[in-house]
This record gives C-alpha cells, sequence and structure tokens, in this order.
C-alpha cells in the first residue's frame, strides 16, 4: 500500500492540500502531512474576484501536520505532494525541504505538484529540461530555472504530474493515482 508524503505549510491553498489527501486516502492510501513545524497549519482560500488584477486570499481550515519537514525520511515514502498557494513561496527556502523534492524527483518516485508548488523545484534545480504547468504568474519562474512551463490543466512528464491550480485537481489527481498505481502497486 503507497505511502505518501505531503509538504505544506501556513498560507497553503486550502484546496490544493484537501482534495488530494481526500483522493488519495480514498484510495486506502496513507498520506502524511509534513509542514515546517509539527503543529496547526493554517491554510488559505484563493478565489477570483471581477475586476481584481489577482486572486484574492481568505483564511481557510486548520489541519494538523503528522511531522516536521525536519523528521522527514524520504526513503520511507513512495511518492510526494506538494500543493501550491502561498506557501511554496516560504518552503523552498528550507534546505530539507529542497533535500526532499530531489529525493522523489532523481529517484523516479511519482510526483505530483500543482499552482505555486513549482517554485520549490525551481530553487531546488530540477526544472532543467523539463515540460510542466503551473500557475500561469509561477512561468517565468519555470523559465528562469530553464523548464518550459505549458498552459494546460495537467501535465505528465515521467514521474512529475503538474496542474496550474485548485479548478484542475480532479484532472491532477486522476494522472497522479494512474502513476501511483503503474509505478507502485503490484499488477
Amino acid at each position: 500500500m503507497p505511502r505518501i508524503l505531503m509538504i505544506a505549510g501556513d498560507a497553503g491553498e486550502a484546496l490544493e492540500i484537501l482534495y488530494p489527501k481526500y483522493r488519495l486516502e480514498e484510495e486506502g492510501w496513507t498520506v502524511d502531512l509534513a509542514a515546517p513545524e509539527k503543529r496547526q497549519i493554517q491554510t488559505v482560500v484563493h478565489d477570483f474576484e471581477p475586476g481584481f488584477d489577482t486572486y484574492t486570499e481568505k483564511a481557510g481550515y486548520r489541519l494538523d501536520a503528522d511531522l516536521a519537514i525536519a523528521d522527514v525520511a524520504a526513503e520511507r515514502y513512495d511518492a510526494l505532494v506538494i500543493p501550491g498557494g502561498r506557501a511554496p513561496e516560504y518552503l523552498r527556502n528550507i534546505p530539507k525541504v529542497l533535500e526532499i523534492a530531489r529525493h522523489f524527483l532523481e529517484s523516479g518516485k511519482p510526483l505530483a505538484v500543482t499552482c505555486h508548488g513549482p517554485l520549490i523545484l525551481a530553487a531546488a534545480g530540477l526544472l532543467k529540461g523539463r515540460v510542466l504547468t503551473c500557475y500561469p504568474q509561477c512561468a517565468p519562474d519555470v523559465r528562469a530555472a530553464q523548464g518550459e512551463f505549458v498552459d494546460r490543466e495537467v501535465v505528465v512528464s515521467d514521474n512529475l504530474v503538474t496542474s496550474r491550480a485548485w479548478n484542475d485537481n480532479a484532472p491532477w489527481m486522476r494522472e497522479f493515482v494512474k502513476l501511483l498505481r503503474s509505478r507502485v502497486e503490484p499488477a
């Protein structure tokens, strides 16, 4: 049975944390949420308002982290999920987060990343030559890290499954579940 690590923190997008967590648990798989500290994190809800140039942010649900990022043993997990929201802007500055991302991408283990999550992969130097999608306003960061941004709801590139934001959750998780079944679960 797959064991999945999810990395998030304060200001993580609620729908991008809760939807994959429950969708993967629905499969009977274990999902452990790691945050900068083992404590309750505050998620946020991003939405769009007519006439606004960017999204709005409101407080979302509070969630208990299962463990601190410093305590993660990446080799114990079969897959990694990196939700978006503003959390990745902060998380990319934690060396252990970059180490974890490198472990999954370089070892070929399934990795699901959405919205601002690719900021972590960019900071870890993992995007060179990769094709992916993300929140369109993060495209300059993807390009600066020598990745190729495409504006599609989901992109599967070897062991990496990316999506733009919470409104792409269903196709994002559909492709990630397919990948997990093909690589982790016995036939």
